[in-house]
């Protein structure tokens, strides 16, 4: 048994067994064709659809798919995942990240964030100039700037810690 959400709004419980596809408790006649790796041809209940697997990500759960075109976001939970929610265990075993340190050897040339701001996943922290190039600092995952080390106009080691969080 598996919990789809779409489009993080719309949730869906779905159970496959032998062809059969059971949506939200109703049996439906569903055949596959694998035309590649992320593209397929289903029938479902004499309706044809065109699927193609976006993206994925395996640790997360959560896929972009193209069903006739349409783009939709799912992210798929399975009783395990749900089990850990109910108990209050969804983020263990998962690596917290309360720093962000410094790949390589540079000079900061920008601050763009500061003590206190809220920054998602992939938010630009800042950028350091080495050898010659500007690599903008993203940060690995979302949380609150609890301080800002790096100084703009300052050279940092490889390693340094640049920014942390709560």
């Amino acid at each position: 048994m598996f919990k789809a959400i779409v489009n993080g709004n719309k949730s869906l419980q779905l159970n496959w067994v032998d062809g059969q596809v059971e949506v939200d408790g109703k049996q439906m006649h569903v055949d596959v064709v694998a035309q590649s790796a992320t593209m397929s041809h289903w029938l479902v209940e004499g309706k044809s659809m065109n699927t193609e697997v976006v993206s994925a990500n395996a640790e997360t759960k959560e896929f972009t798919v193209k069903v006739n075109n349409r783009t939709y976001q799912v992210q798929v939970k399975d009783r395990f995942d749900e089990l850990l929610v109910s108990l209050g265990m969804e983020s263990v075993g998962k690596k917290r990240i309360t720093e962000v340190k410094a790949p390589m050897p540079g000079l900061v040339l920008n601050v763009m964030v500061a003590e206190g701001d809220l920054v998602q996943k992939d938010t630009p922290l800042l950028i350091l100039e080495a050898m010659k190039m500007e690599n903008v600092i993203k940060s690995a995952t979302e949380g609150v700037v609890k301080r800002v080390v790096a100084v703009k106009g300052v050279p940092v080691e490889k390693g340094a810690v640049l920014i942390e969080f709560q």
